[in-house]
């Protein structure tokens, strides 16, 4: 560690604070990588300010030692802490290039500094720097920076970063036990982490990321650009790190800045995978960190060489996690015995019943808030399964009504005259009800293809009924939103299904209340497949039109959708072979040859009669035969 050479010129000239009661030292620090960091000395009573803030290069969570440092130092002050304000905060501005919004700083001894710094175990350089500090506080040059230095923190850039990774990577992934105070929400988006979303160095780096990946030409980007579903899904894994490394590592403001830690990553991998996650789960972790190192490479200066290596790394450790991680099973006796699964019979059963329940309700009751709300929840199951091959759930959510008339609200469409995924009434009488689906999760792959199709009449009057009187109500009762909400179905506060994870809550909810286990909303795809595949399966819809419907192919009905398609298809063959072989048998009595056969058992010759004259000849016995195959 060397201090750089101080003066006092360079700060006097602009008129900052020529009297402080502070003594200042700009340290460079070796450490990974290359780190600043502003010791600030009290000339009277010899008291070290320690800010988090001040040490921005790599140590921001890359180093927990340090993070470990500052707890230390509070705890041993009993969180006693000093505002620092006016021009001191000022020169510390120019000096550190700290972030001005900073509220306050904690004031400690330089003994108690000391003494954390060992129970931490930083490295001794550091140490070395603290201790001539408090050895010679006299020796420090009041106020005193060259003139180059100043003017590279003459406009502060908070949190800056070196594009580089940390390296070397590491080879194995690290022991992980989940810790005492694990929770499930431990991402930023959890309200007690909240607040660090909307901190400035944060918001512009997840400004310029989502820009990066989500602008429809970006040439030095690969690939195509994100839809809002997937930056939806990058979004979510990237608050996720960055909350595990401000709650179980301590990183007091966490940015993307930790991406570029290829040990932080592995310990987020080794969380999952002592947490329980599926491998599909860290795979998409993965590929949203490689989107990120991608938007680092974009930056100035992102060209050096460890981004390559970082990106194979991450490559070589998805495809392990794939291999070494079991799929989760989804074969329906397993789920049925953990209480996740329904036959196809009984589940179309309780909608039914649902069904037939809301309209006696609704006669003998009237329209009240507890009937409106059975009658959606009816149609709403019935839209999910029994009348129709399972439609996505993105495109029930994102269903509008036949009242409404504004401009479509897929937030991906660029086509003006498009309306949206919506429901449709095309006559009143003969009811003639019709869904038109133009966005949908295979839209771009089916060259912007439309599902559309006429709803069933008894569904279609259900659903006529609901958004009647009933909708309306429920819009007056909640005036949440109001007669503007655009959706045909809505949550318990009168707004649309915008989250895919409230509509799962809320459906799970249901199916319980009337008698059913919490199955997921989208294992109701897998329920209608497993029943239309079966070798018992009842007469229905052509198994090309419901996947048309469903918004994929047949072939993904074996692929992911049908988990009994291989032993079903084994145990078929296997069956089939017993007839096989029987014709086979048949087959061989018919077409055997006429022939006598005489052997001597004294030797290996076989005499053959045949309508000729008798002859002998030769033949080799088996047991030659296999001496003569094994010398071979």
């Amino acid at each position: 560690m060397q201090a750089l050479p101080l003066t006092q010129s360079g700060i006097q000239q602009r008129g900052l604070m020529s009297s402080s009661e502070y003594t200042f030292k700009l340290v460079q620090v070796c450490l990974p990588e290359p780190s600043k960091l502003v010791v600030m000395c009290d000339k009277r009573k010899r008291q070290c300010v320690c800010l988090c803030q001040v040490y921005k290069s790599c140590l921001d969570g890359l180093l927990p030692n340090y993070q470990a440092f500052y707890r230390v130092c509070s705890r041993l002050t009993k969180h006693q802490s000093t505002l620092l304000s006016g021009q001191d905060k000022q020169l510390l501005v120019a000096l550190a290039g700290m972030d001005v919004s900073v509220p306050h700083v904690a004031v400690v001894s330089l003994a108690v500094c000391c003494r954390a710094l060992k129970l931490c175990k930083v490295p001794a350089a550091v140490l070395r720097a603290f201790d001539d500090i408090r050895l010679k506080p006299a020796s420090q040059v009041v106020l005193g920076l060259p003139e180059h230095i100043l003017a590279a923190h003459a406009q502060p850039s908070p949190n800056p970063v070196q594009l580089q990774m940390t390296t070397p990577f590491p080879v194995t992934l690290p022991e992980c036990a989940l810790p005492a105070d694990f929770k499930k929400q431990h991402g930023l988006l959890a309200k007690p982490h909240k607040h660090l979303v909307h901190r400035a160095v944060l918001a512009q780096h997840m400004g310029e990321f989502k820009s990066f990946s989500t602008s429809p030409f970006q040439l030095n980007r690969k690939g195509i650009a994100h839809s809002s579903r997937t930056w939806q899904n990058s979004e979510k894994h990237v608050y996720l790190f960055l909350g595990y490394c401000h709650h179980y590592q301590q990183v007091s403001q966490p940015t993307l800045q930790l991406f570029l830690s290829s040990p932080l990553i592995a310990q987020f991998v080794s969380f999952h995978i002592a947490a329980g996650h599926s491998q599909l789960y860290i795979r998409n972790f993965l590929s949203c960190a490689k989107c990120v190192l991608r938007w680092w490479q974009s930056k100035p200066g992102g060209n050096h060489p460890s981004f390559v290596e970082g990106l194979e790394w991450l490559q070589t450790l998805g495809l392990q996690v794939a291999d070494q991680l079991p799929r989760p099973s989804k074969d329906p006796k397993g789920l049925a015995d953990i209480g996740k699964w329904m036959c196809a019979a009984d589940l179309v059963h309780t909608i039914h019943g649902a069904e037939q329940q809301s309209q006696a309700q609704m006669q003998q009751q009237g329209v009240t808030v507890e009937t409106s709300r059975d009658m959606h929840d009816a149609a709403l199951a019935a839209m999910i399964f029994s009348h129709l091959p399972p439609v996505r759930l993105s495109c029930i959510r994102s269903l509008v009504g036949p009242a409404y008339l504004g401009p479509c609200l897929h937030p991906d469409c660029k086509e003006p005259s498009c309306e949206g995924n919506r429901l449709s009434i095309m006559s009143e009488s003969p009811l003639l009800m019709r869904i038109s689906l133009p966005h949908h999760k295979n839209a771009r792959k089916w060259g912007k293809a439309v599902i559309e199709f006429d709803v069933p009449s008894d569904l279609a009057q259900l659903l006529h009924t609901y958004l009647g009187a009933p909708r309306k109500a429920l819009l007056e009762h909640h005036l949440l939103i109001g007669d503007a909400c655009p959706y045909v179905f809505m949550d318990m506060h009168g707004r649309g299904f915008v989250a895919a994870a409230v509509l799962t809550l809320y459906w799970q909810k249901w199916l319980v209340s009337r008698g059913g286990v919490p199955m997921n909303p989208s294992m109701c795809r897998q329920v209608f497949v497993d029943e239309r595949q079966s070798d018992s399966a009842t007469a229905g819809p052509s198994n090309q039109g419901a996947a048309m419907v469903m918004g994929h192919s047949v072939k993904q009905w074996d692929k992911w959708y049908d988990m009994q398609y291989h032993p079903r298809l084994a145990q078929n063959a296997v069956d089939g072979m017993q007839s096989w072989r029987a014709a086979m048998l048949q087959s061989h009595t018919l077409a055997a040859p006429d022939l006598t056969l005489s052997t001597a058992l004294h030797c290996g010759h076989v005499l053959v009669s045949d309508s000729e004259e008798s002859q002998y000849q030769s033949c080799c016995s088996d047991s030659d035969s296999d001496i003569d195959i094994e010398l071979d």
